[in-house]
């Protein structure tokens, strides 16, 4: 038998407890109180009689007895209880509920937990240190291993989601210009996608599931942060003038051969490439160009 079927022999599974109606008992208590009542007359009038002494005694026991029982259940609340260690199931009925008072009862919010984590340095898939934190909504889907498979569930939450981050972080690069990878900063859906999942896997073996999360602070660590942002911004200079290019390119393309197919000149090849130089001058330059008017030939 593997590690993993060993562990799901082990783990705990939240089955329902046989708790009671709180109201059906708060009956009883109203119905001992006026018993109660009765025994301190009877006790008054028969002055001290053992009999109505015992009936006291007893009747006072009973409403402690039945008051220890009592427990509330709030909207998206759980109740799991134990009998001497033992786990007996999950209450999860809303409102005033009773069970016997030797049981142990311990409160589970159901409610969905939104949490930020602490900004952690990691290095991405090409070794740059990055700074990232993450922004996880959770809550819990089966008490029983939220409160018996973990020793805190609140506290292993917190490791998982670091250790998750961590691991996405280092899977993927921080940035790429020419757009042919996944990266943290360019695929934000996939990449939170991908770190739901590794979530999901890391907390299921304490009833935790994850409903949403992804990256609240995404950034070069400090140490980089001046040199990577100009690297960014000579790799969009070159991405740039790389298009301007292609465009400048392309113009003259069509500039040459529109010349051409309507017969408005006849350019031999020394005075096409003089021409396409002018206009990749025009075309390319950052500033604007100054005409210049010949007055002569088209040879002189």
């Amino acid at each position: 038998m593997n590690d993993s079927t060993h562990n799901d022999l082990n783990a705990s599974r939240e089955r329902r407890a046989g708790g009671f109606s709180g109201y059906l008992a708060l009956l009883v208590v109203v119905l001992l109180l006026v018993a109660i009542g009765h025994s301190v007359w009877w006790i008054g009038t028969t002055q001290g009689e053992p009999l109505a002494i015992a009936s006291l005694v007893g009747r006072s026991l009973g409403l402690l007895f039945v008051a220890s029982g009592f427990y509330m259940i709030q909207p998206n609340q759980g109740t799991a209880i134990t009998l001497f260690g033992a786990y007996r199931g999950t209450d999860r009925n809303e409102g005033l509920r009773w069970i016997w008072p030797w049981m142990t009862k311990s409160k589970v919010s159901l409610r969905a937990n939104n949490l930020i984590s602490e900004k952690i340095k990691v290095n991405d898939l090409r070794g740059n240190p990055i700074e990232i934190a993450a922004q996880v909504v959770w809550r819990v889907t089966d008490t029983a291993q939220a409160l018996f498979d973990v020793d805190d569930y609140k506290a292993f939450v917190l490791a998982q989601i670091e250790a998750a981050v961590r691991t996405i972080g280092s899977r993927y690069p921080y940035d790429d210009i020419e757009h042919k990878e996944v990266t943290l900063r360019g695929n934000h859906d996939e990449v939170g996608a991908e770190l739901r999942t590794v979530l999901m896997e890391r907390l299921a073996v304490a009833g935790i599931t994850v409903d949403e999360c992804g990256f609240t602070h995404l950034a070069y660590a400090q140490e980089i942060a001046g040199a990577m942002l100009r690297r960014q911004q000579a790799e969009a200079v070159i991405a740039a003038r790389k298009k301007l290019v292609e465009g400048a390119v392309t113009m003259v393309e069509m500039a040459l051969h529109q010349l051409s197919e309507k017969d408005v000149v006849h350019l031999d090849d020394e005075r096409k490439a003089a021409m396409v130089s002018n206009l990749m001058v025009v075309l390319c330059g950052e500033r604007d160009t100054q005409p210049v008017v010949n007055t002569g030939s088209l040879y002189q």
